[in-house]
């Protein structure tokens, strides 16, 4: 029976030791570039030889993450990666970018590749098309539910999150930090912005303020034998950027219960369990769109919770006093939440004031009033521990995997003895010395077996252990124990030994591309702007409504543009459509006129040569790109660029702030207020402030196509837009 995968988030040595050694048949890690988590410390490349090594040692696999979005300028870079990833023997590789996905499948064609869910898999056509140019795995977007996944029927590999932070936009679709932040999510450098405070503002009205986008975190446990029997193949826990011993305690949790699961044991946590996970890391807890849960918002704080152990009930100059309802230890920490602020226990006092090392439930202790918090701030408020001292150091104590090892000793009078050991398909054979007659006392098969069990601090141990010798004879201990010890010490040399691989290739030249016959396209979302495009005769007119492409359809330049969270697709045939995620190109690309969308991420002239490809007759570039990234596109004439027009920073599943059809607004700490629009079960958030290139169309010549997308302007502001627009071109 195959058994589902444990994979584990690792992003330096330490919890790639803990990984390892607390049970992960798998991890994923991050080089120094291109990686979904810049800021984690990740792995340089002599550090991921290393780690490759040890991993393989222990039978744990590696999959590297190279999932960002790439620029022309960072191919060869990252072919070079690439390659040195395969030939330093990793399992697979973890990549977004659906133009360098189709580069590698032919440059490096040994390499197996999953498709990370940056690249936002949610439908049969985008997993078919994977599977068929060769990808061995996809990671689903996390607002599928299981039933839905469940149900694919593409044979690839099939890997979901059970475990850990969660985003609330789809993934791949996030531009709130590339906007407001300068750092892109696609790029592996996101700022968290939905972790931030926001007012909700409907009708000039505030009626809600909070962390409005901070999701909790996703905890399955309790579903887990459903997970594993829905044909599911490797579970996935997020977290590159975690503790050490978070990783301790979720790969250890992970692996009894899953170990339990194909022993037919019941699958329950143990009360320490349950509350050691919510010590390490929580910020409360959701089963997720996985099994279709609405509580996913936690509104009140983005941070850890930990556990509540207690209440303040007396403040003075000096000293706090809690109320304890579950113990507490000194070099803990805890989290007043009235004022939202933490601090480690370095002292804790009895109601004598005599220093004391820890508390117990329904004592009260006293802690330094370090901060100088006042009584009237603090008074009642409920205290949570989020870091504990004594699990911490639990964790911390490393109990080494031990790989098992089958021996075999043979040996006759006069004739020279003989050990094997082996461990999985790595078999070591040694000789030793000739065995005598015993004199007075035989050597036992007993004495010989503990001597052979003598594994001290190798990473193995005697699982089973035949000896074959007659009563009468005579083994050297001391012989033995060197003979155990040499073969030991070759098993390991061979087990750590790697397949030499090679793999050269050539990167495709690009040709110049451009145009002097450039269009002008624009995206409408109501009928008064789209009679302004058609009086202006413009090139191409996109439209996400419906009933006004199928009122207007008879115009050629007309276009439907699709939606982009699309698990089930409907049939077109014949008809004009601008397609936002790959499965639409899949499916619609034989028998429909199909142009693509920024929403795809595409930044390189690969992407846009897999493309065109599959019929897509122009592609627009990332909203990402700077003005030398555009500059940078070689083939300009079948490329598209929004000139002018208010992105979405992030679409959301289904209607978390319970719209309709009023005027709604989020306001950020700086002021800055965001459109709100419910549209097909999801939540479209717009930027507050367009994108505006048009003074910069000098440097941008030769393209296929500049976009208008508009939003809300004014009759007056559109029609000035492309006058201007038109006057430059």
């Amino acid at each position: 029976m195959k058994k589902v995968e444990l994979l584990i988030p690792v992003g330096n040595q330490e919890t790639l030791e803990k990984a390892i050694h607390n049970g992960a048949d798998a991890v994923y890690l991050g080089g120094k570039k291109f990686g979904a988590r810049a800021y984690a410390n990740n792995f340089d490349n002599q550090e991921l030889i290393n780690a490759i090594k040890l991993c393989h040692f222990y039978n744990v696999k590696v999959y590297v993450t190279v999932n960002t979005m790439i620029y022309n300028n960072e191919v060869k870079e990252i072919l070079e990666y690439l390659n040195f990833l395969y030939e330093n023997n990793v399992d697979a590789v973890i990549m977004q970018d659906f133009g360098l996905i189709n580069l590698t499948r032919k440059l490096i064609p040994n390499l197996k590749i999953h498709v990370s869910t940056q690249a936002h898999n949610q439908n049969e056509e985008q997993l078919s098309y994977y599977y068929q140019i060769g990808c061995q795995r996809v990671v689903f977007d996390r607002e599928l539910s299981l039933e839905q996944i469940k149900n694919f029927k593409t044979p690839i590999e099939k890997e979901i999150f059970v475990y850990g932070a969660l985003c609330i936009c789809y993934s791949g679709n996030c531009l709130f930090s590339a906007l407001n932040g300068t750092r892109s999510a696609n790029r592996g450098m996101c700022v968290g912005s939905c972790r931030l405070p926001y007012k909700l503002i409907i009708n000039n009205q505030i009626k809600k303020e909070g962390y409005l986008l901070s999701t909790k975190d996703l905890n399955t446990i309790e579903k887990l034998p459903t997970i594993i029997s829905s044909n599911i193949d490797s579970l996935k826990i997020e977290g590159r950027m975690k503790s050490k011993e978070y990783v301790a305690l979720i790969t250890k949790t992970y692996r009894r219960l899953i170990d339990d699961y194909y022993n037919q044991k019941e699958t329950s946590l143990t009360l320490k369990e349950k509350e050691d996970l919510l010590k390490t890391y929580n910020r409360e807890f959701t089963k997720g769109y996985l099994f279709n849960a609405e509580d996913i918002i936690n509104e009140k704080t983005p941070n850890h919770q930990g556990i509540l152990i207690g209440t303040i009930v007396d403040v003075t100059n000096n000293k706090i006093g809690i109320k304890l309802t579950s113990p507490i230890h000194q070099e803990d920490a805890i989290r007043i939440t009235k004022i939202n602020k933490g601090m480690y226990l370095n002292t804790i006092y009895n109601k004598k004031g005599l220093l004391i090392k820890e508390g117990q439930s329904n004592e009260t202790i006293y802690i330094s009033n370090k901060y100088n918090l006042k009584k009237q701030d603090i008074i009642g408020s409920p205290v949570l521990k989020t870091i504990d001292y004594l699990l911490n150091k639990e964790l911390n104590q490393l109990t080494e995997k031990k790989l098992p090892l089958t021996i075999s000793f043979v040996a006759e009078l006069n004739k020279n003895s003989s050990l094997i050991v082996k461990n999985d398909q790595y078999t070591y054979k040694i000789t030793g010395a000739k065995a005598t007659k015993a004199i007075n006392s035989p050597t036992t098969k007993e004495r010989i077996s503990t001597q052979l069990s003598k594994l001290g601090n190798t990473p193995f141990e005697a699982e089973k252990i035949s000896i074959n010798i007659p009563s009468d004879i005579f083994i050297n201990i001391q012989e033995l124990n060197e003979l155990r010890r040499q073969a030991i010490n070759e098993l390991i040399k061979l087990k750590s030994q790697s397949p030499n691989k090679k793999n050269k290739y050539q990167i495709p030249s690009l040709t110049e591309e451009t145009t002097n016959n450039s269009k002008i396209s624009i995206l409408v979302r109501n009928e008064e702007q789209l009679l302004i495009a058609l009086n202006n005769h413009l090139d191409y007119i996109y439209t996400p409504n419906r009933e006004l492409y199928l009122k207007y359809k008879n115009h050629h330049e007309l276009y439907f543009r699709l939606n982009r969270v699309a698990p089930q697709l409907e049939d077109f045939n014949n008809e004009n459509l601008l397609c936002t995620e790959l499965g639409s190109i899949i499916k619609y690309h034989h028998k429909n006129n199909i142009r693509s969308d920024y929403y795809l991420n595409v930044a390189n002239d690969y992407t846009l040569n897999s493309l065109k490809e599959l019929n897509v007759n122009s592609s627009t570039l990332s909203v990402e790109c700077t003005i030398s990234h555009f500059q940078n596109i070689k083939n300009k004439k079948q490329s598209e660029i929004i000139i002018y027009g208010t992105p979405e920073c992030m679409i959301i599943k289904n209607n978390i702030f319970n719209l309709s059809q009023e005027q709604a607004y989020l306001e950020d700490i700086k002021h800055n207020k965001y459109l709100l629009k419910y549209e097909d079960n999801e939540t479209h958030i717009y930027n507050h402030q367009p994108i505006n290139l048009i003074n910069n169309l000098p440097e941008l010549r030769g393209f296929g196509t500049y976009r208008i997308e508009l939003l809300n302007e004014t009759p007056e502001k559109i029609q000035s837009i492309i006058n201007k627009i038109k006057d430059m071109l």
